[in-house]
Order: C-alpha cells, then sequence, then structure tokens
C-alpha cells in the first residue's frame, strides 16, 4: 500500500462515486478503479461494494477508512517534519502534556530558546496519553505531577513551579470579592466534582463536602466543567496548573494545605546539553511568572 493508494480509497470513501472521485484526483475512472482493487487485492478484502455506477463502503471497508484518515494524518505530519529537518534544523525536541493550560507559558519559552539553539526545533505534544508516549521514548520531555513522575523509571524530575488550588467562579458572584474562599463560604452551593480530578483533588472535594451542606455535580471532564461554571450552574475547585488565564472565569485561592508539585521529566540517558539548557530555561521563566501569575 502507497500514499497513492491511500489517497484514493479516502477520496472514493467520501464521494461513494468512482467517477467523481477521479475528476477530483485529476486522474482517470479506470485509473482510479485499478488502483482500488490492487489494494483491495493487497489487503485481502473489498472496501467498496460495486453496484452498477454506485459504490458503497463495506463494514471492513468503513472501519479500514476511519484508520486510514488517521495514517494519512500521521504520514502527512512525518513528511512535514522531515520537510522542516531537511531544511533548517539539527535536532529535536518534543515536550508532551496533557492540556495547554498546563504549560501556559510553554509558547514564551520556545521563542526564548529559538534565539539561542536555532538549531533545534521544540515540538509541543498535547494528548491525554502523553505519559505512555514518554515512557516509550516517543518524547523527550513530559510535563506532570511529582507523584506520577516518581512512578516513571530511568527518569530525573525537575521541578518546576507549585500549584495551589483555587474556587472558579464568574466575575458577578458575590463569592469573587473575597481574596481567600473557605469551605464554609460554600454553604448551599453546587460544588462540581469528578471530571477528572485528581486524587488530591477528590480528598479537598471530600473534605469540604464532610464540613458544609451544599449540592455536587457529577462532571465527566475538565470542559464540561469550565462550560458549567462560565454557565453560572455550579462552582468547582481546581488546581492553579488549569488556569488558562482568560478573563470569563475568576480563579480565588482556596483554604487548604493541599499543593500540586509540578515537575517536568526527562530520561536519564538524555545527556543532550540542549535539553539541559530548554529545561533549565523553563524553570527559570516560571520561577520569574511565579511571583506574578497565580499557579
Amino acid at each position: 500500500m502507497n500514499l497513492k493508494q491511500i489517497d484514493y480509497a479516502l477520496e472514493a470513501a467520501k464521494t461513494l462515486n468512482f467517477n467523481q472521485a477521479a475528476q477530483n484526483l485529476f486522474i482517470s475512472q479506470p485509473a482510479l478503479s485499478y488502483q482500488i482493487k490492487e489494494l483491495e487485492n493487497e489487503i485481502g478484502f473489498l472496501i467498496f461494494e460495486r453496484q452498477g455506477k454506485s459504490i458503497k463502503l463495506t463494514a471492513a471497508g468503513r472501519q479500514f477508512c476511519q484508520r486510514l484518515t488517521n495514517i494519512k494524518r500521521q504520514l502527512t505530519e512525518a513528511i512535514e517534519q522531515g520537510q522542516n529537518f531537511a531544511t533548517r534544523y539539527a535536532e529535536n525536541i518534543t515536550i508532551g502534556y496533557p492540556r495547554r493550560s498546563c504549560l501556559q507559558f510553554l509558547p514564551t519559552a520556545i521563542n526564548e530558546f529559538a534565539q539561542t539553539h536555532p538549531e533545534t526545533l521544540v515540538t509541543p505534544e498535547i494528548a491525554e496519553n502523553y505519559l505512555d508516549d514518554f515512557s516509550a521514548h516517543h518524547l523527550d520531555i513530559a510535563f506532570a505531577l511529582k507523584e506520577d513522575a516518581l512512578k516513571l523509571p530511568q527518569v530525573t524530575l525537575h521541578p518546576l513551579f507549585t500549584s495551589q488550588i483555587y474556587l472558579l467562579t464568574t466575575a458577578d458572584d458575590p463569592l469573587a470579592q473575597k481574596e481567600l474562599v473557605k469551605a464554609s463560604d460554600l454553604t448551599g452551593r453546587t460544588l462540581l466534582v469528578k471530571g477528572g480530578s485528581t486524587q488530591r483533588l477528590r480528598k479537598v472535594q471530600q473534605d469540604v463536602l464532610r464540613q458544609v451542606p451544599l449540592a455536587t455535580l457529577n462532571s465527566p471532564n475538565h470542559d464540561f466543567t469550565m462550560v458549567t461554571v462560565a454557565a453560572k450552574q455550579a462552582v468547582c475547585l481546581s488546581p492553579g496548573y488549569l488556569n488558562t488565564f482568560t478573563d470569563e472565569l475568576v480563579w480565588l485561592p482556596f483554604e487548604t494545605t493541599e499543593r500540586f508539585e509540578c515537575v517536568l521529566v526527562t530520561h536519564e540517558n538524555d545527556q543532550r546539553r540542549s535539553t539541559k539548557a530548554f529545561v533549565a530555561l523553563m524553570q527559570e521563566l516560571y520561577a520569574q511568572k511565579a511571583q506574578t501569575y497565580p499557579l
């Protein structure tokens, strides 16, 4: 199977018409039909059912084309990255994290690093399973909570910042006038719980529930939580490393001793000067930002 066949199969799956697909690809219809038939012979099953002049995806073909879409995207990214290296860069540092807000100041660090290391590309990778990718050595650096980082084998931990817990609400909420919110201030409110909360955050949520009477609303994920708070349907507790620093919500320090130690993790065997320099730059930048921004 080659890139041309992938393109042909995906275009035919999109149009469900060989003639239209051939026109869109600027090839003849017989050439398209031949390449798809060759592909079907190679993989051992039919992608399309032919019904006169019309076609439709088989069950196997539908699943196959869905996977092909992801493969094509990954191939395109690999080619584009290769082109970058061929024309400009000598090496690459990949850094993984689950949400953009976890490393809010990463763009600043990348910009500053480019001034001193123009030959090195820094590639951010945002994904839920990024720690698996890091453990498989697909990433060079990973953001992590210290308790999670300590579970990773053969790594070096680099302290980045300490994050506290905040109450999130809207600017017109009476609580927004407080400099410090206590559990008693939430009496009678609706508190969002779960939603991917870490064990440490759930402990704080349970402490609040034991202290004051309030309603709860289960959240399936962080995005649901943010929308629900913005819609004034509830408030929530969140670690500062999820702060997006927008005006949509107010982040108020919450009275608790719980803290999150946020670190960068590198592989023990990665002794590149560029990796060490970038980690050091991140640490310096976050030390500066911690003086101004609530983390």
